[in-house]
């Protein structure tokens, strides 16, 4: 068999051919720098954080408190234009224009600060969250809980409302529930005497 040469014109050929084509023609073997441009698989995500159901306080308590303003500001609204008109003079009778006054601002702010009243039970704790201007959020752990108890006052039961009142170990963290439905007061009270009797238990 012949082989081959230096001086044979096709093999010089084809060795000028490899000698021309450089290591950008040829593949390289991946190293680390081309598999660290690479995403891997995804890790386990965190617990995303649990946020709170809110639930706000029937309209019943709304009407309840507003009737009530209606009320006391309309007899003071009353006393204030009739009696210093008749005793006085007419001119006097603009006093009634400061109750009335204190009345529409006082519709607008029960409005809001009812809206601004709710609540969430959570896995080990109830929150409560109030306040118009300063706004406040208590939280009371169902393990520190010693007494829930239901109340309903003359008014209160007129307008088919009750309120839950949660005593716990420190008065710092004491809390009420005003205007509640009263099937919602007792269902309540239920839960958080059971939770709270399961807690201190350790279960």
């Amino acid at each position: 068999m012949e082989t081959g040469s230096p001086d044979d014109p096709g093999t010089a050929g084809a060795t000028r051919a490899a000698d021309r084509a450089g290591p950008a023609d040829q593949p390289s073997p991946a190293g680390p720098a081309d598999h660290a441009g690479q995403a891997g698989p995804a890790g386990p995500a965190g617990p995303a954080r649990e946020e709170p159901v809110w639930t706000g306080l029937p309209p019943g308590l709304l009407r309840m408190r507003r009737l009530l303003l209606v009320v006391w500001l309309g007899l003071l609204t009353l006393a204030a234009g009739v009696l210093p008109a008749l005793f006085l003079a007419p001119l006097w009778a603009a006093l009634a224009l400061l109750p009335l006054a204190l009345l529409a601002w006082g519709w607008v702010m029960l409005g809001r600060n009812w809206r601004s009243w709710r609540y969430a039970e959570r896995a080990d704790d109830l929150l409560i969250s109030r306040g118009v201007l300063w706004r406040e959020e208590t939280v009371v752990p169902y393990g520190r809980m010693q007494l829930v108890e239901v109340t309903s006052g003359p008014v209160e039961r007129h307008f088919g409302l009750a309120s839950v009142q949660l005593h716990t170990a420190a008065a710092a963290t004491d809390a009420t529930i005003p205007g509640l439905d009263p099937a919602e007061a007792e269902r309540l009270r239920d839960r958080l005497t059971e939770l709270g009797e399961a807690r201190s238990a350790g279960l």
